[in-house]
């Protein structure tokens, strides 16, 4: 029978299951296959006997693995291995990802004197995979120029790309192989202006306006982009550090990158709440924060006398790029950081069996909703505050392994405003999570809205700090999403903003376990948060 369960209780503490496996299996099996399987260091045959055994089969003590429900259980169960995790937290050093090494092909053919014309005559899957590891820009310079055409000057430097003309009178740039293209333009070690040309310069990848801009002197330049045909309906910005502020590593992100690719986020859905609202905006160009903060004001006012008007933001930032040799894309659509955002409307009209005329009106979905959905039903199964016991069990938590040698803190960083943690039950190997604390009346931001400048500040830092951790234990590819509450909210809902921070891992890319929405992870998650404070401490020094 089902039952509401998560790892939250009421008495601010974590609960979680552990299997300890005893069981015994029937052997089925109708003959044997015994052969060899080669030799020992003595010369002696190895034979696959144990895989045959003649009798049934007894597991009396298997590795306990301990199961944690979701605080949010939309978000599934994860798994942990104890003798897996019990080796991460004797070496918090195997939470690390290698670096890449250096890779020139065209110094392995220079020193075995083969021809260079060698590199653009290999088979595509090989063009891929240097275009993609290769660290020698001489590699790239001739790849890159097999995958489309280029303009250079009268000193063979390139200054931008062919184009051919279309019959609606636009331009295409002249491309022979997009995923070469893709593949060899997001690599950190090409050119800087063989990227500007492929992907930087505005223009280069469509006809996407540029709606605003933030330039601070020589440090920071970003433009904020309209993506017209987009799955999000109703106006879809990303903000894309500009062609002269390259940013294709984390460790090239600044504070002042941060605020500002930050500040036209908050800048842009201030602007088109508050038009949607009904707002005059009568400033053009860049607002101040103080410009935000009055506006902000404006649209807090607005929703207490529309209270119908249950609108939401839409955050997301997929960091990192790769490309397998068999053609499939694994991460975001470019290498250089950019980020996304939307307002997410109410409802949306609904439609059956083809008709042209709405028949009904549905609910517009909203990540956020799902959280909201889930104090509800946590208050009325326990009468109690979902996160306000959430907050209390990370206070108070303890290690699962009953260690109390190693680390108990899930906490990374924190001030008075938010949190930076990791999660008991962490969706990705290394998922880290940002909350919002409440505020002195014990009202919770819960959306952008709702946070003032202190806050927002405080966000921002700590997405900053949060990406950082990752990137030093080696993370290339990190998805963040945003769980935002709706603008209008019944006031009694205690929902903070919530951040999610998920890496991908070479190892631990996604299967059929993390489609049912079970997460099998190798740490416990007090190592990891240890493990993420050693690598702050590091940037620190």
């Amino acid at each position: 029978m089902y039952r509401y369960t998560n790892c939250i209780t009421p008495q601010g503490a974590f609960v979680y299951g552990i299997h300890k496996p005893s069981y015994s299996v029937t052997n089925l099996r109708q003959g044997t296959n015994i052969k060899p399987l080669g030799l020992d260091d003595n010369g002696k045959e190895i034979f696959n006997t144990r895989n045959f055994p003649d009798d049934n089969i007894s597991v009396s003590e298997g590795s306990w693995v301990y199961e944690i429900a979701n605080p949010l259980p939309f978000r599934g169960t994860t798994y942990i291995d104890k003798n897996w995790a019990d080796s991460s937290a004797a070496d918090y050093s195997r939470m690390k990802l290698k670096k890449a090494e250096p890779l020139s092909f065209s110094s392995f053919l220079q020193t075995r004197k083969i021809a260079g014309s060698l590199l653009t005559a290999l088979p595509r899957p090989l063009l891929l995979t240097l275009a993609v590891c290769s660290t020698d820009e001489a590699d790239l310079r001739p790849l890159a120029e097999i995958s489309c055409e280029f303009v250079k000057n009268g000193d063979g430097l390139v200054t931008g790309l062919r184009y051919r003309r279309t019959s609606n009178g636009g331009a295409l740039p002249v491309i022979h192989d997009h995923d070469l293209f893709e593949a060899v333009a997001n690599n950190p070690a090409l050119p800087n202006a063989y990227k500007k040309a492929m992907v930087l310069r505005p223009g280069a990848q469509g006809v996407s306006e540029i709606t605003a801009d933030w330039i601070n002197d020589n440090e920071s330049h970003i433009f904020e982009y309209l993506r017209r045909n987009s799955y999000i309906a109703g106006g879809h910005f990303a903000a894309n550090m500009a062609d002269d502020a390259m940013r294709y590593s984390i460790n090239d992100l600044s504070e002042s990158d941060m605020h500002g690719l930050r500040h036209l986020y908050y800048q842009r859905m201030y602007v088109h709440l508050g038009e949607k609202l009904g707002i005059s905006i009568s400033k053009q160009g860049r607002h101040s924060v103080d410009d935000l903060e009055s506006l902000r004001h404006q649209i807090l006012q607005k929703i207490s006398k529309q209270p119908t008007s249950k609108l939401a933001t839409l955050w997301g930032w997929n960091f990192g790029f790769d490309y397998s040799p068999t053609d499939y894309r694994l991460h975001a659509s470019h290498q250089q950081i950019h980020q996304q955002y939307a307002v997410i409307p109410e409802t949306v009209e609904g439609y059956q069996r083809g008709s042209t005329q709405a028949l009904e009106t549905l609910p517009s979905f909203c990540c956020g909703d799902l959280v909201a959905r889930e104090i509800e039903t946590y208050r009325r199964e326990y009468h109690s505050e979902l996160f306000h016991d959430y907050l209390r069990a990370l206070a108070a938590n303890v290690r699962m392994d009953e260690r109390s040698d190693l680390p108990s803190s899930l906490v990374i960083w924190e001030d008075e405003n938010i949190l930076l943690f990791v999660p008991k039950a962490q969706t990705s190997q290394w998922e880290v999570q940002i909350i919002t604390k409440p505020k002195s009346d014990d009202t919770w931001p819960g959306n952008i809205v709702e946070t003032d400048p202190n806050v927002r500040k405080s966000l921002d830092y700590a997405l900053l700090r949060a990406q950082q951790a990752l990137a030093t234990l080696g993370a290339k590819m990190v998805t963040s999403i945003e769980f935002s509450a709706r603008l209008g909210r019944e006031k009694d809902v205690q929902q903070p903003l919530i951040y999610a921070l998920l890496p991908k891992l070479p190892f631990s890319m996604g299967a059929f376990s993390e489609a049912q929405l079970r997460y099998i992870n190798g740490h416990y998650p007090e190592d990891f948060a240890a493990a993420c404070r050693f690598a702050l401490d590091k940037l620190a020094v």
